[in-house]
C-alpha cells in the first residue's frame, strides 16, 4: 500500500508546550516546523517526503518498507504513526487509506478511535481532582458515591478510586452489559449490583471496563459536569487537541477521519462506527497521532508541559508506577514482567522501562507507549479489527529498536507464527466441542416454545425468535444465530464481534413443562448469564 502524508522535520530546540490546565483558555496545538526545499523534494500522490532526522544517518531508513510490508501481511487498510523524542516530533505520518472505497489517504491528522487508551485520560482527570483535594485515591468509593453497590458486599464497602482503575474488583469483564446496548452511565452504574464476581476482591487482576466507566461517573458526580465536557475542558483544551473528541458522533465533523474495517476469515468488510458513549471513560476517545503526541509528552514530562503543570509530580508518578501485578510472563525475553499502573501498563522493552496501553473497538486497534527514561514516545493507529492485529505494537517496537540503536527484532515473523498457532488452537477447540456432541438427539419442545422475551437484572432484556427454521437471539443491536447441538442445547454460529459471544446456549424447562430460562455465555470468564422468561 502506498504511504501518504509527510514525515515532519523538527530541528533542535523545537519543543511541545502545554499551557496551565485549570480550565485555562485553550491554545492552538503545537505545529511542527514546515518542510523546506532543502528538506524535501516534490512528490506525487503515491510518493513520500524524505525526512532527514540526521543528515549522516537516518534511523527511519527502510521504515516505509517495513510498515507497508506488515500492513500487507495483516490486511490493514490504513496506519498512522507518530514519534516524539525529548519533546521533538521526529515523525508524524500516514500510510494506506482511511477510506478504501473512496481511496482517501491516511494523514497525520486522520481521526481514529483510540479505544482503551482513553482509560488514562479518565485517570488523568481523576488525578487533577486528587491534586485539587476533591478526591483521594484510597478513600472508599461510597464516600463519594453513596449509591455505589456491587454484588459483593465487602467489595462495595472497601472499593476505592484506586481499585476502580487497577482492575482488581473481582468482576470479570461483563462487557455485554454495555456493548451494543442502550442505557446511560447512571443506568449502567445502577446495574453493577446484579453482576456476579468470579474472584474475591483484590485477589486477581481482571481487565474491567465497567469499573472505568464508574470512575468517569465518579468525576461527574464530584464536579457536577459531564465526563465528556471535563475531558474537553481540562485535557483537550490545554493540550491543543482541537480535532479530538469523546464520541464517534463527532468524528465525521473532523473531515479527515478513518472509517472502520473488520477482517474475518480473510474477508475485509467495512463496518459501522460503534457508539460506546455510555462507557466513554473506558474507551470512547477519538484522536490523531499528532495530537496524541502532545498527550504522551505531557506524561513523559511528569505532568508538566511547556513549563506549566498539568498534574502534580506525585500524581504523575503514581500513574506510571506498578499498582497491581498482571498474571503470566511474556514468552519473549524482550518484554519484561508487566504490572498495571493507574490506567497504564508498566513493563519494559529490551531492558528499558516502558509505559503503555492498547486500545480496540469495532474497526480500530491502537497502541500508545513511551520509554520515560529515554523520553521516547510512539502512537500508532490502525483502522482494522476482527482477526488478530498486532501491527500497532509491532510498529512501536520497531521504532524503539531504531531509536535505541538496537538490532531489530523480527516481530512480524514471530506474530505470524503466533497467528498460525492461534488458528490451530481454535480448530482444536472446535473439534473437541464437536466430539462431545451427542448425536441423534432432538429438542424437547417445538422451536416456537423456546421463543419469547427473557430478562436479567444486570444484562437487561433479550428475545428468542424463530426464523428460517432455526432460533435467533436478538438483543438491541445484535442477533446471534443458533443451531441445535444436542438435547436443549444450541450452538451460536454467528461470527464473534470485538466483544465475542461464542459457545453453547442452554434452555431449561420448569416444573410446569414451560421453557422458563436460557443460559447464554455472555461472560466467557464466569458462569453463563441466566435470563428468565419475562413474566414467569
Amino acid at each position: 500500500m502506498p504511504g501518504h502524508s509527510k514525515l515532519r522535520i523538527i530541528r533542535s530546540g523545537a519543543r511541545f508546550g502545554l499551557v496551565a490546565m485549570l480550565l485555562a483558555t485553550p491554545v492552538a496545538a503545537y505545529a511542527p516546523a514546515a518542510l523546506t526545499a532543502q528538506d524535501a523534494h516534490s512528490v506525487g500522490p503515491a510518493q513520500t517526503v524524505t525526512t532527514l532526522l540526521a543528515r549522516s544517518e537516518d534511523p527511519f531508513a527502510g521504515f516505509e518498507a517495513f510498515v507497508t510490508g506488515v500492513m500487507e501481511d495483516w490486511t490493514i487498510p490504513g496506519v498512522a504513526v507518530g514519534v516524539i523524542r525529548d519533546g521533538e516530533v521526529l515523525l508524524t505520518r500516514g500510510f494506506g487509506y482511511r477510506d478504501l472505497e473512496a481511496e482517501l489517504p491516511v494523514t497525520e491528522h486522520t481521526t481514529m478511535a483510540i479505544g482503551s487508551n482513553s482509560k488514562s485520560f479518565t485517570v488523568t482527570l481523576m488525578g487533577m481532582l486528587v491534586d485539587q483535594g476533591k478526591l483521594e485515591w484510597d478513600r472508599p468509593v461510597r464516600d463519594y458515591l453513596p449509591d455505589f453497590r456491587l454484588h459483593d458486599e465487602f467489595a462495595t464497602a472497601e472499593m476505592t478510586p484506586r481499585d476502580l482503575v487497577t482492575h482488581q474488583s473481582g468482576l470479570p469483564r461483563h462487557d455485554n452489559v454495555w456493548y451494543g446496548r442502550t442505557g446511560s452511565r447512571a443506568e449502567i452504574f445502577a446495574k453493577l449490583r446484579y453482576l456476579e464476581p468470579n474472584a474475591s476482591f483484590r485477589s486477581r487482576y481482571q481487565y474491567q471496563n465497567l469499573m472505568f466507566m464508574t470512575a468517569g461517573y465518579l468525576t461527574e458526580r464530584i464536579t457536577g459536569e459531564d465526563w465528556d465536557d471535563l475531558i474537553e475542558q481540562r485535557i483537550f483544551g490545554p493540550l491543543g487537541m482541537e480535532r479530538s473528541n469523546t464520541s464517534v458522533r463527532d468524528t465525521p465533523t473532523s473531515g479527515d477521519y478513518a472509517v472502520p474495517y473488520l477482517l474475518r476469515d480473510g474477508t475485509l468488510t467495512r463496518v459501522p462506527f460503534r457508539n460506546i458513549d455510555a462507557v466513554g471513560p473506558a474507551g470512547s476517545v477519538n484522536s490523531n497521532v499528532t495530537e496524541m503526541l502532545a498527550y504522551i509528552q505531557a506524561h513523559i514530562d511528569g505532568g508538566v508541559f511547556g513549563g506549566h503543570r498539568l498534574l502534580s509530580e506525585e500524581t504523575s508518578a503514581n500513574m506510571q508506577q506498578p499498582q497491581f501485578a498482571m498474571p503470566g510472563e511474556s514468552e519473549f525475553t524482550e518484554l519484561g514482567q508487566a504490572s498495571y499502573g493507574l490506567g497504564l501498563r508498566v513493563s519494559s522493552y529490551r531492558g528499558h522501562k516502558m509505559v503503555a496501553h492498547g486500545g480496540g473497538i469495532d474497526g480500530f486497534i491502537s497502541s500508545m507507549s513511551w520509554l520515560p527514561r529515554e523520553r521516547i514516545g510512539v502512537m500508532v493507529l490502525t483502522n482494522r479489527s476482527g482477526d488478530m492485529n498486532p501491527v500497532p505494537a509491532m510498529i512501536a517496537y520497531n521504532v524503539y529498536d531504531r531509536l535505541l540503536g538496537l538490532d531489530p527484532v523480527d516481530w512480524n515473523a514471530r506474530n505470524l507464527e503466533l497467528r498460525d498457532e492461534q488458528r490451530a488452537r481454535a480448530e482444536k477447540t472446535r473439534r473437541e466441542q464437536e466430539a462431545k456432541r451427542v448425536s441423534g438427539t432432538q429438542p424437547s419442545h417445538v422451536l416456537a416454545d423456546y421463543a419469547g422475551s427473557y430478562e436479567h437484572a444486570g444484562y437487561g432484556g433479550m428475545a428468542i425468535q424463530v426464523r428460517d427454521g432455526g432460533l435467533v437471539i436478538v438483543y438491541e443491536d445484535f442477533e446471534l444465530d443458533l443451531e441445535h447441538f444436542h438435547y436443549d442445547i444450541f450452538r451460536i454460529t454467528s461470527p464473534p464481534n470485538i466483544v465475542p459471544v461464542t459457545g453453547l446456549v442452554s434452555f431449561t424447562t420448569n416444573a410446569d413443562g414451560v421453557v422458563g430460562a436460557v443460559a447464554i455465555p455472555f461472560e466467557p470468564n464466569g458462569t453463563d448469564i441466566v435470563f428468565e422468561r419475562a413474566g414467569s
